[in-house]
């Protein structure tokens, strides 16, 4: 009889350890999105990396590169400043570039504006 307690124990703290690591998870996905959430837009910096500023600013990370002649990284996590260091250029220079790319986006791709007619249609 005392072997179906200990069992009854175990099961119980193997419950409570999956309940506390949800937990966990739920809370990281939660401050995530909040994060995410309201940094929209956020003001560029020499320490933000070119996929950061690309998701901060909705802009796909290629854009970025194109604007700045330099070949797309895939994972690519060096500063701005990095960057700048790297092709000669000032964090000023870099950032004045990529506010440019990111107004000609979003002069043509304008966000909440309909698709043009031929798009989404089957041939």
């Amino acid at each position: 009889m005392k072997r179906a307690g200990w069992q009854k124990w175990i099961v119980l703290v193997s419950f409570a350890l999956v309940v506390v690591a949800t937990g966990v998870f739920a809370v990281r996905t939660v401050r995530r999105a909040m994060y995410w959430r309201l940094h929209h837009d956020e003001v560029i910096r020499p320490w933000m990396s070119i996929p950061y500023v690309a998701h901060s600013y909705g802009v796909p990370p290629h854009i970025f590169y194109q604007a700045l002649g330099i070949p797309p990284q895939l994972h690519d996590r060096r500063p701005l400043k990095q960057i700048a260091r790297e092709h000669n250029r000032s964090v000023d220079e870099v950032i004045r570039v990529l506010h440019e790319a990111i107004a000609r986006e979003r002069a043509t791709h304008p966000t909440g504006a309909p698709p043009p007619p031929d798009q989404g249609r089957s041939p």
